[in-house]
């Protein structure tokens, strides 16, 4: 490898930490600024902080999502009022999201294919909630706020009919999963080629300053 390839590959790499760095910054941000949803439970709150995780797996790759919904997950953890779940949770769902839809723009970088890789995604993010719920997330909070009766009142309040944990994840955190995901997916499509162009040069600009060795 000559002193300039190397050179080359160093300053891509200072690029995506960089990169990586700022949208994982960005999505603790968008994390904290969560708002309520009409028709769901008042413990199910709205967040748009999947968007830069979308954006990284779109300019740096699939596991560079991944890893932006980590680190994320990581720096909120200290304000958790869930012992850790809900990040957890947050952080499996974000990564199932990034992973689905980096993969499928990865095969065809386009505009379609960018599209098809978030509603992809989106779908693929509401359909493991079921079991991250069902499994993981639920039981824990029945043991953390008084048994799954006390849960299950919040959702018969709103829907009498919602008196099972499957008929609630159903009928109100699958669609609630969906409304997120495309929320952050037409927000991804808008700013993606705008946010794209600037990465290209910043590490023009990278590259330009950073000279091979002699």
């Amino acid at each position: 490898m000559t002193n300039n390839t190397k050179t080359i590959n160093q300053n891509s790499a200072i690029t995506k930490l960089t990169v990586t760095a700022m949208l994982a910054a960005v999505a603790v941000g968008l994390q904290y600024l969560e708002f309520p949803v009409p028709l769901v439970p008042s413990f199910l709150k709205m967040d748009l902080s999947d968007i830069p995780e979308l954006i990284g797996a779109f300019i740096i790759g699939p596991f560079g999502g991944a890893l932006i919904a980590l680190l994320k997950n990581l720096i909120h953890l200290p304000a958790t009022q869930t012992a850790g779940v809900g990040e957890l949770a947050n952080f499996l769902l974000g990564t199932v999201f990034s992973l689905t839809a980096g993969a499928i723009y990865k095969r065809n970088k386009t505009k379609k294919s960018a599209i098809l890789a978030c509603f992809c995604g989106t779908f693929a993010m509401a359909a493991v909630s079921f079991p991250i719920n069902l499994w993981i997330v639920y039981p824990f909070y029945a043991k953390l706020f008084g048994g799954m009766d006390t849960i299950l009142g919040l959702y018969k309040t709103i829907l009498p009919a919602s008196d099972t944990l499957p008929k609630s994840l159903l009928i109100f955190n699958i669609p609630f999963t969906l409304v997120k995901g495309v929320l952050c997916a037409v927000v991804t499509i808008l700013v993606y080629k705008p946010l794209s162009n600037l990465i290209k040069q910043l590490n023009k600009q990278i590259n330009g300053k950073r000279k091979p060795a002699a």
